[in-house]
């Protein structure tokens, strides 16, 4: 692992040192999402697929045995992140016992790991740990992972919080990955934040009419002369 820079264990994203780990987001284990809607769950972790895209960020993926009953990881995440590496485990639960795995991250040479998946408890919770247990700062996703039970993702965070993970929402990590809307992609950044806030897309809308008004000097219709 690279231990040049860990931000000084400040817990904020530093998008120079993470690196994107997309964990079982499979659509057999999106059934037994129940903590929140399977639609948010899914558009917030391709949201996180995305962000990472425009930010440049490494992308590791890997899948539970995806040719059983758990299911093809969601075409969502090589849609948004095609520069993603896949990491076939050989039948291990948590991903941080697979050798493969633990090696394509430490091959990035990054030191935070910003970590989703699914099922919460177990997917996402037991590589978190275990990289933490290896001096890794642990960023998790709350919101782009799901659990069968909001009891079940309330014990993980706060067994998470204890081993020394930084518990975040989608929103934030797409916030500190950004930076600032003054960069040349920001129109692209708005597109990601329509994934997280649906009806963002209407503030979209309502910005860009303004704009055009302005740039056509168009006449707003109650200033127009009435004919009557």
């Amino acid at each position: 692992m690279n231990t040049t820079h860990c931000n000084n264990r400040k817990p904020m994203i530093d998008p120079s040192y993470a690196v994107m780990l997309l964990i079982d987001h499979q659509s057999g284990l999106f059934q037994l999402v129940e903590d929140m809607p399977m639609t948010a769950l899914r558009r917030n972790a391709a949201a996180l697929a995305w962000a990472a895209t425009l930010a440049k960020l490494p992308v590791i993926t890997t899948a539970s045995v995806p040719q059983g009953p758990n299911g093809p990881l969601i075409p969502e995440i090589s849609k948004y992140a095609p520069h993603a590496r896949y990491v076939a485990r050989t039948g291990q639960i948590n991903a941080w016992d697979n050798p493969d795995f633990v090696n394509a991250v430490k091959e990035t040479r990054k030191n935070q790991l910003i970590i989703a998946g699914t099922l919460t408890s177990v997917c996402m919770a037991l590589p978190a740990i275990s990289a933490i247990a290896d001096g890794y700062q642990v960023f998790t996703v709350i919101d782009a992972s799901g659990t069968y039970s909001k009891e079940a993702e309330e014990i993980t965070v706060a067994r998470m919080i204890q081993a020394g993970a930084v518990p975040v929402d989608t929103a934030a990590v797409l916030a500190e990955l950004q930076k600032t809307w003054n960069r040349e992609d920001a129109a692209e950044w708005a597109e990601v934040y329509t994934l997280v806030f649906p009806a963002y897309r209407l503030l979209m809308e309502s910005h860009a009419k303004a704009q055009e008004v302005v740039r056509n000097n168009e006449i707003p219709d109650s200033q127009r002369p009435n004919r009557s």
